[in-house]
């Protein structure tokens, strides 16, 4: 007799297999209940874990693939614009955003009309992008999106510039009895009490501990960082709602930068010098893995602001052997001009080390912007903490200021990018 083929089942015994237990039957309908009653509250849900996301700037989004919006987005620019490719247009209507004597809290570093600067067409230029218009900067929108929160500039003198400029942009709309700043120590607070907002510098020339931490005295030559030790600031950064961070200048001591490894309160310290670039590589990803680790990617916004230009050398762009920004007021016209004090090998590590993270942070390009800005630095329109000597006030050229911008002025068009890639990104 041979045995029974695996298929030669009968009929009733496939009706039998295929039989719905009623338990079954009545669980998936009420399923199928829930989910036609409930279905769009689930959409809803499901939507809000997906994980929000920036871009980096070596990557392009998938044309059918769509992203949740940002925190704090309320609009879109067109796809193709590019807000930091643009020209400089003259604009005496609507700038300056506000006047230097109006603003109390601008430092006198960068107080140039204060200071004897003659002319006032620096404060009269407005960036214009390619292919579109940015968005105008809106104070009530922006103070009623900080209702409640905490916005932090970290980084050198340039990022507390900019710090200074967004607090000028918003000041006027704030009652005199409802402001008030304080400083303490490496930390800069400007609250603004009606809003329960504050808006914060935090003073970290390299984001990670250096032995140039110390917010007054912090004129050191010898400059020394210490490696993996980003939580000694980043303490102070955490609860933060809106961070810019940015680092570049203070790296630039010559090709190689002192790391320490260990502490700087070992007895013998172990210090190694590595290329600059390997260095501020090792900053970059020590201030991405924080961001990775201590901000809520679907309530917070992290930005970092590009390399700031200097105007030290006039032979740049086309000017005299010993000329820089003193006594310049046009701009440069050239395109494709690039200083040569602008390293396009840190642009480079920028490029690799965000192109490479999956850390949700969006980059300030303000380098190409600020190249053709050399009428805009404060020159020697600032106060001189040390008196010049003679020779110094014969010869301007060399005391003024290359690396500061006058306020009103080139600061406030970072802030207004900064304000279109918060609301409309």
């Amino acid at each position: 007799m041979k045995p029974s083929s695996p298929i030669s089942l009968t009929s009733s015994s496939i009706a039998r297999k295929a039989r719905f237990s009623p338990y079954l039957f009545t669980l998936l309908a009420f399923i199928l209940f829930v989910s036609v009653l409930y279905g769009e509250d689930f959409m809803c849900i499901f939507g809000q874990l997906e994980p929000n996301f920036v871009l980096p700037p070596s990557r392009t989004p998938e044309k059918n693939k769509k992203s949740e919006k940002l925190a704090f987005a309320i609009g879109k620019t067109e796809e193709s614009c590019d807000v930091f490719s643009g020209k400089w247009v003259r604009d005496e209507v609507s700038r300056p955003l506000y006047e230097e004597w109006e603003c109390p809290y601008i430092q006198p570093q960068l107080t140039c009309q204060e200071h004897g600067r003659p002319d006032k067409d620096y404060q009269f230029w407005r960036w214009q992008p390619n292919h579109c218009d940015l968005p105008s900067f809106n104070a009530s929108l922006m103070l009623e999106t900080l209702r409640g929160k905490r916005m932090m500039y970290v980084g050198d003198s340039l990022n507390r510039g900019m710090f200074v400029s967004m607090i000028c942009l918003l000041h006027r709309l704030i009652p005199e009895d409802q402001k008030s700043i304080k400083t303490n120590g490496s930390l800069t607070v400007f609250t603004a009490k009606e809003y329960n907002a504050t808006i914060e510098f935090y003073w970290a020339p390299f984001l990670l501990e250096s032995n140039s931490d110390d917010a007054i005295v912090h004129r050191i030559s010898d400059r020394v960082v210490r490696k993996g030790s980003i939580n000694k600031h980043g303490r102070h950064w955490k609860g933060v709602d809106i961070i810019i961070f940015n680092t570049y200048l203070w790296w630039m001591t010559g090709l190689k930068m002192n790391i320490l490894q260990g502490s700087f309160d070992d007895k013998e310290k172990n210090i190694v010098e590595v290329s600059t670039e390997d260095a501020y590589r090792m900053g970059m990803k020590s201030m991405l893995r924080w961001v990775k680790n201590n901000m809520d990617r679907k309530k917070t916004r992290v930005f970092f602001t590009s390399m700031s230009p200097t105007h030290a050398k006039g032979i740049d762009w086309g000017g005299e052997p010993g000329q820089n920004c003193y006594n310049q007021t046009t701009l440069i016209e050239d395109p494709s001009y690039w200083g040569s004090d602008c390293r396009k090998s840190i642009m480079k590590v920028i490029g690799e080390v965000f192109g490479r993270s999956k850390t949700p942070i969006t980059l300030l390009n303000i380098t190409q912007m600020s190249n053709y800005r050399k009428d805009a630095h404060t020159s020697i329109y600032k106060k001189q903490w040390s008196p010049l000597t003679a020779e110094q006030l014969e010869n301007p050229t060399s005391y003024a200021d290359c690396v500061h911008w006058c306020l009103p002025g080139l600061q406030d068009t970072w802030n207004e990018l900064l304000f279109a890639k918060l609301f409309y990104t």
